[in-house]
């Protein structure tokens, strides 16, 4: 009795993570599987790094809405909530933020560059300048 007590214990643990994964699709890749994905499912790409640093290079499309301006929530209702985001900085802090920033406002499917810039163009990615 005391393992079927358990197990149902068990079950619907596991049932209530499959339906919060299903609220929230936020997720950290790596560049490869980051630009499989883009290819795959178009979306919104945001550049959260300066206006420098986006004219040095930036991902095919990115629009750049800097992470420290002080309009970026504003920015943020340009977006659709109900569209996929895909978000990078340079190396992953200010994207991190972000991730979090939006989340707050209501999006719930987030692709976030892991490594940001400096690891998509450590693997070989394309830019546009």
């Amino acid at each position: 009795m005391k393992k079927i007590v358990q197990l149902f214990a068990v079950l619907i643990l596991i049932a209530s993570c499959k339906t919060e994964e299903k609220k929230e699709n936020i997720v950290l890749v790596k560049p490869t599987l980051f630009h499989e994905k883009m290819i795959e499912h178009k979306g919104q790409i945001v550049d959260v790094r300066t206006p420098e640093e986006y004219k040095e290079g930036h991902i095919k499309n990115a629009m750049n809405i800097h992470l420290y301006d002080k309009d970026f929530k504003d920015r943020l209702t340009q977006l659709d909530k109900d569209e996929r985001v895909y978000v990078y900085c340079k190396v992953g802090g200010r994207s991190a933020s972000a991730v979090e920033i939006m989340k707050a406002n209501g999006f719930t499917n987030i692709v976030e560059l892991d490594g940001g810039m400096d690891a998509w163009l450590d693997a070989k990615k394309p830019i546009e300048q």
